[in-house]
């Protein structure tokens, strides 16, 4: 980048400071909100009047929605505000999207787990119907006239005799009626949306492709009275634990441009969202900070954690699946049936350590006042940055400001607010506004891990290849740990994720997890357990499907079974169905056969091919969301691997922007890729071995299909995730796809070099 063209994003952000105003938020659902300071990201008009908690009218005719959750490239800020404009009835290229800071006034903020059209279509359609009703009450006001007759449409209200009044007109009067209660709201009809179950282009895209986008690195005043932010990288702990034995900083505190030199505590017990202690090198500058860190001298006690070794960790991983563990599910009598079976397939699968690797490292901006602190952050979860920061500086929470930023990617880790908590605590330190900067490498070596995993599963077959019996084990460090020390057992929510909620067809099933010690931060990833209990069933049908000398699509099909609603919790099985009611979103087969059935359709399943192609397929039910995935793949007589194409059917239920359900399966079945050929996260003497994108690779554009090609199903079902349910499919569609190109089965990611061997 030019030191003019970071010049202008500069100046732009000073710009947009000088006139950021406030945000809307409130406690009463319905009720006017008080203001407060707002975000980097925001532009509220000081004249604007509050509708709600999420809109506001400004004299100008503009309309401003308030967005509650983190924009990370997946289209939030866009989605949220078409619920809200559709039902009030705003003209599109009036609406203004405002990003809110942390509050909880707004319920969850925590942009995680597919969540933000799922937990929000509803209440706020409900706040754009309020607006809508609160501007037509106006309307008939001034007109003196029945309410029944007047009706808003694309900014204005419209009366039965014709004539009109702007949204412009009437923002004042409208801000002062009171709307009913929700329940009495008028919603509009499917076939009456606008802007919903539409494809509309990006909010933000304009300023993102013109680099006028602002992303946490961008932050460089903390407050335009304040003086420009110092730089702060972070010597930490290479071990989970660690301790510093002995610091020699004086070297570095003689690097032009080093202003100080601080030592970060170390979390006792659990890491939590903490950071993970060390030393901060504080600097004028982004580079006298990383120079400065490297003239550090320190010596490491490196605690319980540096025997971790990932070889022996996967050796004792499979030594437990292969044994008797604790019950998840049963129905039948698996163990009796398997016992005597003359013919049984077995299969051990392996996944490891996987980081989520955003293309924008973690990086908060932090300004410690002895009443209040503000931070500026790259953060999935605001709320958990105000709880976190609060702890780290001994604060109440609700004295800490968080401002959220652009998210140039996360899948997770930015739910995570360590960096934030780092750098409130190095300005309290300091007196000064502090930005901590990770590097790419911090961000590899330093993560919260998804969880290594092995599995093993074992079926019999009947004369026509029916699965007598099914029995699977999964062993995993839980993301528990994260949160209690000493936590091996993973938890209900973690075997939810494509474990417990296995909807293969049998009349004998058990399902058994294992118990397995953390030795790194966990925490969940794109997909979290999806991922790795995906490969498994998905793969081990193939295997079957092969076995009993079946087309795989065809006995797929038969696998899932006959359409009806599964309850597993009748099966002895406890499932909290991504915490939401069964009686809404049940697991329905039906659904999962419809995507099969579709993903075949549009790749043409069946057809020839040349000699070194196959396709494989995949299907699975996560974050409520049925979707099924079809990949080509071409194995040169070296080995050599080429993905062809792939193609995606998705049920998602209702959807918002059909554009952003496209680009989110696209993107997550990118994702998939890295699950499956990146080398992983490997741990030697309890440190990560991997550092940057040489050794922890993500897809190159050279290993990425030319076109992932998505089919949306349409349904009028509640609307479910979109931005992981694409991801845990992929590896094995993509090692299915392999073994039907030439033979070779692959159990353990990454595939590798296991195609030349």
């Amino acid at each position: 980048m030019s030191r003019f063209f970071d010049l202008n994003r500069r100046q732009f952000l000073k710009s947009s400071l000088s006139t950021t105003a406030a945000l809307i938020v409130g406690s009463h659902f319905m009720g006017a909100a008080p203001r407060v300071q707002a975000g980097v990201l925001s532009a509220s008009a000081a004249d604007a009047k509050a509708a709600n908690l999420f809109v506001a009218l400004r004299p100008d005719g503009k309309v401003e929605i308030t967005c509650h959750r983190s924009e990370m490239g997946q289209h939030v800020r866009t989605a949220l505000a078409q619920i809200v404009a559709d039902e009030m009835e705003a003209a599109w290229d009036s609406v203004v999207v405002i990003q809110a800071k942390g509050d909880p006034a707004y319920g969850d903020q925590n942009t995680d787990g597919s969540r933000s059209i799922r937990f929000n279509l509803q209440r706020l359609r409900e706040m754009g119907a309020s607006v809508r009703y609160m501007l037509e009450q106006a309307a008939a006001k001034h007109w003196g006239v029945d309410s029944a007759s007047c009706n808003a449409e694309q900014g204005q209200v419209i009366h039965s005799s014709g004539k009109t009044l702007s949204f412009a007109e009437l923002a004042e009067q409208a801000v002062a009626i009171t709307p009913p209660a929700a329940n009495s709201l008028t919603l509009k009809k499917r076939s009456e949306w606008r802007y919903i179950n539409t494809g509309m282009a990006h909010v933000d895209l304009h300023d993102i492709v013109t680099g006028k986008a602002h992303y946490a690195a961008d932050v460089r005043d903390s407050h335009t009275t304040m003086p420009e932010a110092k730089v702060a990288v972070i010597e930490r702990p290479p071990v989970v634990g660690g301790k510093i034995k002995t610091l020699d900083d004086k070297a570095a505190r003689k690097v032009p441009g080093v202003i100080a030199v601080i030592t970060l505590p170390t979390p006792e017990g659990a890491p939590m969202f903490l950071p993970k202690g060390g030393v901060a090198v504080i600097a004028e500058n982004t580079w006298a900070a990383l120079q400065g860190r490297k003239a550090l001298t320190v010596q490491w006690d490196d605690g319980a954690n540096q025997a971790y070794e990932s070889e022996q960790f996967k050796q004792d991983l499979l030594k437990t699946v292969n044994q008797p563990q604790a019950h998840v599910r049963e129905v039948g009598d698996a163990s009796s049936v398997l016992a005597k079976a003359k013919d049984v397939h077995k299969a051990d699968y392996y996944m490891p350590h996987l980081t989520q690797a955003p293309m924008e490292p973690p990086c908060a901006t932090a300004m410690y006042y002895p009443d209040r602190v503000d931070v500026w952050s790259a953060t999935q979860n605001p709320q958990a940055d105000m709880d976190i920061v609060a702890a780290m500086v001994g604060m109440d929470k609700s004295k800490i400001n968080v401002n959220v930023t652009l998210l140039g990617g996360a899948f997770g880790r930015k739910s995570k607010p360590d960096f934030s908590a780092e750098a409130a605590f190095l300005s309290m330190k300091s007196g000064l506004p502090v930005r901590v900067q990770w590097t790419r490498e911090d961000d590899i070596q330093h993560s919260y891990y998804h969880a290594v995993s092995a599995q093993h599963v074992e079926a019999s077959l009947s004369e026509n290849g029916d699965v007598e019996a099914y029995l699977h084990r999964t062993a995993f460090s839980p993301i528990a740990s994260t949160f209690a020390a000493g936590a091996k057992a993973p938890m209900s929510f973690e075997m939810d994720l494509g474990f417990t909620d296995n909807p293969i067809h049998t009349p004998n099933l058990k399902l058994e997890r294992g118990e397995a010690p953390a030795m790194t931060r966990i925490g969940w990833m794109r997909s979290v357990s999806n991922n790795f209990h995906a490969f498994a069933v998905q793969s081990f049908i193939n295997e079957l499907a092969h076995k009993a000398g079946q087309d795989p699509k065809d006995y797929l099909l038969k696998a899932i079974g006959p359409d009806r609603i599964i309850d597993v919790t009748t099966q002895g099985a406890e499932y909290l169905n991504y915490w939401s009611d069964k009686s809404v979103y049940p697991l329905d087969t039906a659904r999962l056969r419809k995507a099969v059935e579709k993903v075949a359709e549009i790749s043409g399943w069946g057809r020839k091919l040349p000699k070194g192609r196959g396709l494989g397929i995949a299907a699975h039910r996560s974050f409520l969301t049925y979707i099924a995935t079809v990949v080509e793949v071409e194995i040169s007589d070296k080995g050599d691997l080429k993905i062809i194409k792939s193609w995606v059917s998705i049920d998602a239920g209702t959807v918002v922007n059909t554009d952003t359900v496209i680009n989110q399966t696209q993107g997550g079945s990118i994702y998939g890729i890295t699950n499956a050929m990146s080398g992983g996260i490997t741990f030697k003497d309890g440190r990560v071995q991997q550092s940057n994108f040489h050794d922890y690779q993500v897809p190159r554009i050279t290993d990425v299909p030319l076109e992932v090609e998505v089919a949306i199903i349409e349904s009028d079902e509640p609307p479910a995730g979109v931005g992981e349910p694409a991801t845990p499919v992929y590896a094995p569609a993509l090692c299915n796809a392999i073994y039907a190109a030439c033979g070779k089965r692959i159990r353990e990611l990454p595939v590798a070099d296991q195609l030349k061997s």
